[in-house]
């Protein structure tokens, strides 16, 4: 007897072998990178444009890359916007061009449900964020004067990520209610202006009084300053947490709400 006949004969016995979560989640996170690395361009483009930024616009000012803080502000803000950028795209525009594929409501009725799915295409979104800032922390360490310990190094990339969690859930909520075309229009028109008011662009400590006092309530401003303070261990404004998680709680509820939406209209 073959080791086939006997596989099939204790399938046929004990019925379908369970697959683990983690093991689940590990497969559809490389399916997503598989995917998404199919479109080379938009790849390069989503993880170089922060580096090209901080080349083009940060280095020639010699009075901001000879400033340690400087130098880490201006990393911090590009720093944040690549997370951004990579979870809106992934989440917002991603998930719409999924569900206008007809697998894609089959995938959503296996038994396996949607945490693993999801918690992957988490998994894929972080790799293409921590991707994209190996490139900006190249030119900041070659051309800036920044120079976080690795303990502040390691505690910046972590708040990073986790900073970035309430676009992960704009992001969612986007995906879960528009079409791709509309999807890509509304991450843009999200995504920039967060941007520029968070001083993600331009240091929000040049903006006008009242602009810096009124970005201290976006979810950008909140996360950038929490970023910054923790690869430069200096003090964060004392509502950048409360801010950020309520946008964050704010984000999921909407995430939520437009999912169960689209399941109720798609199938039942």
């Amino acid at each position: 007897m073959t080791t086939q006949t006997i596989d099939r004969t204790r399938t046929a016995a004990t019925g379908p072998r369970s697959v683990s979560f983690l093991r689940l989640t590990l497969l559809h996170a490389k399916y997503n990178i598989l995917e998404s690395i199919r479109i080379p361009i938009a790849v390069i483009g989503n993880l170089m444009f922060p580096t090209l930024a901080m080349f083009f616009f940060v280095v020639p000012q010699s009075s901001v890359t000879s400033d340690p803080v400087w130098s880490m502000i201006s990393v911090g803000g590009l720093a944040m916007f690549s997370v951004m950028s990579t979870f809106l795209f992934t989440f917002g525009v991603g998930v719409a061009e999924d569900r206008a594929l007809p697998f894609d409501p089959y995938l959503r009725t296996m038994p396996a449900g949607a945490a693993p799915r999801m918690v992957g295409r988490i998994v894929s979104a972080c790799a293409f964020a921590l991707v994209a800032l190996v490139p900006l922390g190249l030119v900041a360490g070659i051309f800036t004067a920044a120079a976080p310990t690795p303990g502040q190094l390691l505690l910046g990339v972590v708040t990073l990520l986790a900073a970035g969690i309430p676009f992960l859930m704009l992001g969612l909520f986007i995906g879960y209610s528009l079409s791709s075309k509309a999807a890509i229009a509304v991450v843009q028109v999200v995504l920039f202006p967060l941007a520029f008011a968070g001083g993600l662009f331009m240091p929000a400590e040049m903006f006008p009084s009242w602009l810096e006092r009124l970005s201290t309530f976006l979810p950008s401003r909140a996360g950038r300053d929490l970023v910054i303070g923790a690869f430069t261990g200096t003090d964060v404004y004392a509502h950048a947490l409360p801010v950020l998680l309520a946008w964050g709680v704010t984000f999921t509820a909407l995430a939520v709400w437009a999912y169960r939406r689209d399941e109720g209209r798609r199938f039942r």
